[in-house]
């Protein structure tokens, strides 16, 4: 079984956690995302861009976020080398690079999590909604969740009879992708993540999924160190550019 490589994760990301509206402009996407975040704010290429237009067509791509109200605000993906580095001779600064994670569901389906502690739920309870609430996960980006595409989840998690987290999953050609996967501070290192990770494979699993895979930035030391412990591998990255202020 081949695993879907990183520029697959890319398309998996975009179906899963997709914008409020996409508008093709020249070689670019520009992201209208209604409080949903970066992911979904961000410009990105359709296509190479020459040399010698760069500075032009960066240009056009930051008037038409300026237009949206939007920060100006690029996701640089593997193999654009040249455009990161136009964004960065005109003050661009790097933003939260992010890793893309990826492991056969059958690796994280061979365990259940103890019974209760992992529930599955979709439309999202009150309770996932005031989880997310807590860490930061406004409805603009429950607005994402309901406009991903199907077949999609919600878990709510509980630890030692009380809730501990939510999350959100859904499935893109045979690739599942965790997004939003909350703990509350006080139910932390209990496990609850590891938990949360198999449960979501096994509905994977059931629902036709070869993979399951999540982006976490390099900064969330916690979560890396959980994913490789399940056995996750690093497929690719991708980092945003985000232009100075002043």
């Amino acid at each position: 079984m081949t695993s879907p490589d990183i520029q697959a994760l890319y398309a998996v990301l975009e179906a899963t956690w997709p914008a409020a509206h996409m508008t093709k402009l020249g070689p670019w996407t520009i992201r209208e995302g209604q409080g949903g975040g970066q992911r979904v704010s961000a410009t990105t290429t359709r296509e190479p861009i020459k040399a010698d237009a760069l500075a032009a067509e960066i240009a056009r791509a930051e008037a038409a976020m300026d237009a949206l109200g939007q920060p100006r605000l690029f996701m640089i993906r593997e193999g654009e080398r040249e455009l990161d580095d136009a964004l960065q001779a005109r003050g661009y600064a790097v933003h939260d690079p992010v890793i893309a994670y990826i492991a056969p569901v059958a690796q994280l389906a061979s365990e259940r999590p103890p019974r209760v502690t992992a529930l599955l739920a979709w439309e999202p309870l009150a309770i996932m909604l005031d989880i997310w609430e807590a860490g930061g996960i406004g409805p603009g980006r429950v607005a994402v969740m309901h406009r991903a595409c199907e077949p999609k989840t919600g878990l709510i998690g509980r630890l030692n009879d009380h809730p501990a987290a939510a999350g959100f999953c859904a499935i893109h050609a045979g690739t599942a992708m965790i997004h939003a996967l909350e703990v509350l501070p006080h139910q932390r290192n209990q496990k609850m993540g590891r938990y949360a990770v198999r449960e979501f494979a096994h509905w994977a699993e059931q629902n036709g999924a070869s993979h399951i895979s999540l982006m976490v930035t390099k900064a969330n030391a916690p979560a890396c160190a959980l994913y490789s412990s399940l056995g996750m591998s690093i497929v690719g990255e991708y980092h945003y550019r985000l232009e100075k202020e002043g």
